[in-house]
């Protein structure tokens, strides 16, 4: 096929792999899942998730650094990306494999790739610091990461004379919002830099904090964010369980995307062998566009099977149609040889649904 010749390969391969034009291409990936109504019942796509996912880099790499948690005797990099509640990609960025998550995670969100800014943001334990919280939510993103062992985190009070009952144990800390009024023109400065994309989040994260230990504007941002974090712990331990079900279930909503990931990205065992930064990030960026692609994929596909379903008579309910996962992969085959015959369809037409009642044909792959 002319379109799949070495040579016009090769010229999309310099060309087009870059994470300027990969991020372009994942517009109107994520604009036509929105669209299905299927899609539409997983979420309303303003809630993101931003965790990483760590590969080991075997080669001399200036910017792999050893972790033996994650890399064992060798040294790796992290894949913090993006992702919201319908399973599309949103963004990512490569980082060094020790640095803390919550260092970037700002700059991820704020470098989407298009789209309206997600309105909660859901990150896991590691991930969180009081100076995030701060950002985030002085940035109108409300911050909602997982908790473990809550019963040792810490709550924040404003009155140290105030009597909260039983949570006094909970309310240990004390937040001075002198700190806060005293620098918040300097504070509403370092919002609106990041905001407006003036500066990177991470340069300010980092320039707030000195030897591991906030500056005056940090330690000031940081008690404006614990005010935030109490919230936060109050709803997560509320008896009304449905603020950390829903966490919860956005966290095992990204799970579900890297494991797809892991399983498409089985070359050399999921190892990336490239020397530079650039080379990593072209590299990632393509697995979270094809991501992206089998998402769109299967969403079309189980959301023409729903509308068959109903057409049929068939009772689906809202609630088992949220359960539906984009993640499903025993269609997918990612060895041996491709075929990149397309079938002979009208144009926005899809291929005939498999009959339900016909026997399961193993190959059947795509």
């Amino acid at each position: 096929m002319p379109a799949l010749e070495r040579s016009r390969l090769s010229n999309v391969f310099q060309n087009c792999f870059r994470p300027e034009t990969l991020s372009v291409a994942n517009v109107p990936l994520v604009a036509r899942q929105g669209g299905l109504s299927l899609a539409q019942a997983w979420g309303g796509g303003l809630v993101a998730a931003v965790d990483g996912m760590r590969f080991v880099v075997p080669v001399p790499a200036a910017f792999a650094r050893p972790n033996r948690k994650f890399f064992g005797s060798k040294r790796g990099m992290t894949w913090l990306n993006a992702m919201n509640d319908r399973g599309m990609g949103r963004g990512a960025k490569v980082v060094s494999g020790t640095v803390r998550d919550s260092l970037h995670m700002v700059d991820v969100i704020f470098g989407l790739d298009g789209g309206e800014l997600p309105e909660i943001v859901v990150s896991d334990t590691g991930s969180y610091s009081d100076l995030v919280f701060g950002l985030l939510e002085l940035l109108g993103i409300s911050y909602r990461p997982a908790l473990a062992d809550l019963p040792d985190q810490k709550g924040w009070r404003i009155s140290s004379e105030a009597d909260y009952g039983p949570l006094n144990a909970l309310a240990r800390g004390r937040i001075d919002l002198r700190k806060v009024r005293r620098n918040w023109e300097d504070i509403l400065r370092v919002v609106a830099s990041i905001y407006t994309g003036t500066v990177r989040a991470y340069d300010v994260v980092t320039m707030l904090q000195r030897d591991g230990h906030p500056t005056a504007l940090g330690e000031a941002i940081a008690a404006y964010g614990r005010i935030f974090k109490s919230l936060h712990i109050l709803a997560y331990i509320d008896v009304d369980e449905t603020y950390r079900r829903d966490i919860k279930h956005v966290r095992n909503l990204q799970e579900g995307r890297h494991a797809l990931a892991r399983k498409i990205c089985h070359g050399k065992k999921g190892e990336l062998y490239h020397r530079y930064e650039r080379g990593l990030e072209n590299q990632l960026g393509v697995l979270g566009l094809v991501l992206n692609c089998v998402v769109l994929w299967t969403t079309v596909y189980l959301d023409a099977a729903v509308r068959q379903l109903r057409a049929q008579g068939y009772p689906v309910q809202e609630e088992d149609m949220a359960r539906l996962s984009p993640f499903v992969n025993r269609h997918l085959g990612v060895h041996g040889a491709y075929s990149f015959v397309l079938p002979d369809l009208a144009p926005g037409a899809i291929r005939e649904l498999r009959d339900p009642d016909a026997p399961d044909d193993d190959e059947d792959e795509v």
